[in-house]
């Protein structure tokens, strides 16, 4: 039976099916992408907004009255990555409470107060270190956005085009990093490294614009309105802890990366800011790219296959970070972490490809049982969504133990960044091997229906 969905005030869609192939043909397929688009960019600001502080740090010198350490810099970098990852999942839950159009415009708008206020104060000479951890905390709403985006555009998909859909959701939202650096490699070159203001003040505009854009072009669709205790139920199931910690070892490279990389470049090889900004913004460019790619990949030979080779590879690619350490390679160096980030993006998307593929084998097997198909999928998918804020909120917090590892790295005896990396390469192995032990030791189910089309290719977004 075809879905007919209805629409009701505040761009409500009401009985949004996307499972239904006729429906998803005629109608749904074009609603969705459009959210999709508008969605991402929404989170491509946030990111932007909630990675500043990784650009304010390259500018902070005796030059503008801003003569910090490399700890605090590091302290300050550490503390929005920290603040965005435990608002992903109030983030997420907002989002099914008031829905995925409404909490965009809320969360996007509120962005206007912390970008607003660090290109004042990040101007003013002598400013303590405190009014800064304070900014940065502010900043830090930004990466709620992600959650709350990945938990929307999760229901409007298909499962067999979610990992496609969420790898390029997630990978426009993560571009954000690159091209804010990007924003202060600019600035530096032409303006100067006296004039970090100018960096948030490109996006004040930017945010009013997405702003506008959500409140006249998205929907809010009744599938992704949470089931009472969604939450509660996912927390209690033993995958949001696995599925998390594999997350912190991908995002949370990703972000504690993207983050770190122009500090380490400096301590680690003596850089001004012109020469390490030139450099900051690949890694996180290029990992953004390649999340869609380990979607894609994902829906062709599972998330689980793709995540174990992919965490080998960046336990190589950390290992190959200490060789170029010991040589005092730069290129080598270089080469290395732009790996270990596109690895990172990957993996993102193939972690992340897990999620709904574990909930809609329950739903397959409910319905095998007799369950009416329909509302099995619906609990499924929101299932998915609530999965996606927890693992997205214990996740972004690895990019707070890369940072502060980084920093007791430099702040050490050696004051380079050996001791961090292989910290880092240790975690990698126990992703392997968790990986292995929870999801591909045992001998998998064979393909149901709803499965079918991905082996066949059927993952168009």
């Amino acid at each position: 039976m075809t879905a007919t969905p209805h629409t009701r005030p505040g761009r409500w869609i009401d009985g949004w099916d996307p499972e239904d192939e006729e429906f998803w043909e005629r109608t749904g397929k074009h609603v969705a992408r459009r959210n999709l688009w508008l969605s991402i960019l929404s989170e491509h600001i946030g990111f932007s907004v909630w990675s500043i502080w990784s650009v304010m740090v390259l500018f902070m010198s005796p030059a503008i009255g801003l003569g910090f350490t490399a700890p605090e810099k590091f302290l300050l970098t550490t503390t929005p990555a920290l603040v965005g990852s435990l608002l992903r999942l109030p983030y997420s839950y907002a989002v099914t409470r008031f829905g995925g159009r409404n909490w965009t415009i809320i969360s996007t708008s509120v962005l206007l107060v912390p970008t607003a206020l660090t290109a004042y104060f990040v101007q003013q000479p002598g400013t303590e270190l405190w009014v800064f951890l304070v900014l940065g905390a502010l900043t830090g709403v930004g990466g709620g956005n992600f959650a709350s985006s990945m938990t929307n555009i999760t229901a409007f998909f298909p499962q067999r085009s979610q990992g496609w859909a969420l790898g390029l959701n997630a990978g426009g939202g993560n571009i954000g990093v690159a091209v804010i650096q990007v924003v202060g490699l600019l600035v530096i070159a032409l303006a100067g490294s006296t004039s970090p203001a100018l960096v948030a003040g490109v996006y004040l505009p930017l945010i009013v614009l997405a702003t506008l854009l959500a409140a006249l072009r998205m929907d809010n669709i009744d599938a992704v309105v949470a089931e009472p205790g969604a939450q509660l139920e996912v927390v209690r199931d033993r995958n949001a802890w696995w599925i998390s910690l594999l997350y912190i070892g991908t995002f949370g490279s990703f972000i504690g990366y993207g983050f770190a990389f122009g500090l380490v470049l400096q301590n680690e090889f003596g850089f001004t800011p012109l020469q390490a900004a030139t450099w900051t913004f690949l890694g996180p460019l290029l990992g953004s790219l390649a999340r869609p790619i380990g979607g894609r990949m994902s829906d062709h030979w599972s998330g689980a296959r793709v995540t174990f080779w992919n965490f080998l590879a960046m336990a190589a690619a950390t290992g190959l970070l200490l060789v170029a350490s010991g040589l005092r390679s730069f290129p080598l160096y270089l080469a290395a972490f732009i790996v270990l980030f596109v690895l990172a993006g990957i993996g993102n998307g193939s972690v992340f490809k897990m999620i709904p593929g574990i909930f809609a084998r329950r739903a397959d097997h409910s319905v095998a049982s007799g369950a009416d198909p329909t509302p099995a999928f619906a609990h499924a998918r929101r299932l998915s969504g609530a999965l996606m804020g927890v693992a997205g909120a214990v996740g972004g917090l690895g990019g707070v133990f890369i940072n502060l590892t980084f920093r007791a790295s430099f702040d050490g005896a050696e004051a380079n960044g050996d001791a961090a990396l292989l910290t880092f390469l240790v975690f990698y192995l126990v992703c392997v091997a968790v990986t292995w032990a929870v999801y591909l030791r045992r001998t998998p189910a064979p393909a149901t229906a709803r499965e079918k089309p991905i082996a066949q290719g059927a993952t168009s977004a």
